[in-house]
């Protein structure tokens, strides 16, 4: 009961991170999985692991984490990245859940999918109004929040998922009271 829920926690986790920045999440899977014991991926999903694959997840994370520093080019990023993030959420969800037997595989995809496109949602939507309110000069500051963010919760959603289930709650926590906050402003 414990390993599935630490399993289901971990699958949540990790496709919140994804919503974020999905090239990263899927590098540092990849690379757990490569290089420890703490995250099994099954057959299709253990091709992350090979060393094209990982390159490649390399190159694509440079890419993302450059690309989302700069005011315009963020947002097109952002664009091009909403097939992507859920996506990548999804394979997430899945490959972290396959040892629950009773999850289905369809139903670990569709809530992948969901978790990530409604984090990716939420940050494709304020980016443009980071960009507006600073005059683009924030962007870098707020990307790399998002970044750390994204790769603290991935590594903490495998190594301690009932820890990670507080960070996300609390995150969820802030997001709510600042939303609160402008609302009771407009």
């Amino acid at each position: 009961m414990v390993e599935a829920l630490s399993n289901i926690i971990t699958s949540f986790g990790l496709s919140a991170s994804a919503g974020l920045n999905a090239y990263l999440t899927l590098l540092i899977v990849a690379l757990i999985a490569r290089f420890t014991d703490l995250i099994q991926l099954q057959a299709p999903f253990t091709a992350l692991t090979n060393g094209w694959a990982l390159a490649t997840l390399a190159v694509l994370t440079l890419v993302e984490i450059l690309a989302d520093k700069i005011p315009a080019v963020d947002t097109a990023n952002d664009l091009l990245e909403s097939l992507v993030r859920p996506a990548a959420g999804a394979v997430l969800f899945a490959a972290s859940s396959n040892v629950i037997a009773d999850l289905h595989p369809v139903l670990a995809l569709i809530c992948g999918l969901f978790v990530a496109g409604t984090v990716h949602v939420a940050k494709s939507t304020a980016r443009p109004v980071v960009t507006a309110t600073t005059a683009g000069i924030g962007n870098p500051v707020v990307s790399t929040v998002e970044d750390l963010t994204a790769a603290t919760v991935s590594v903490v959603s495998i190594v301690f998922p009932l820890f990670a289930l507080l960070l996300i709650l609390v995150g969820i926590w802030i997001l709510w009271r600042v939303w609160r906050r402008n609302l009771s402003h407009s």
